[in-house]
């Protein structure tokens, strides 16, 4: 069965930082896409991350540039999205997509909330 287990969310206050982990099982994340994405009530699900297979590319959205970061340990069979100087805008559920030829997973979520 193939699962992608997000973690690492939390409550954190405006400037610190949080690491996410998406933990994989049934599936090698390194041959995949993977990426990360977010949805806050009442928005629609944005891409906040993406690294691609073998690392050769990555992506940030213009909103975290510079302050996230994503990384992948293969021996681990997990990905990374290291967020720092978190701004309350960032508040929102965060969930790991894993892309290959068209197959995809996704995570349950994990919860990052910012407080002012």
């Amino acid at each position: 069965q193939i699962q992608l287990v997000e973690s690492g969310g939390g409550v954190v206050q405006s400037g610190g930082s949080l690491r996410l982990s998406c933990a994989a099982s049934g599936v090698t994340l390194a041959h995949y896409a993977v990426g990360w994405f977010r949805q806050s009530p009442g928005k629609e699900r944005e891409g906040v991350s993406c690294i691609s297979t073998y690392d050769v590319n990555t992506y940030y959205a213009d909103s975290v540039k510079g302050r996230f970061t994503i990384s992948r340990d293969n021996a681990k069979n997990t990905v990374y999205l290291q967020m720092n100087s978190l701004k309350p805008e960032d508040t929102a559920v965060y969930y790991c997509n894993a892309n290959r030829y068209g197959y995809e997973y996704w995570g349950q979520g994990t919860q990052v909330t910012v407080s002012s």
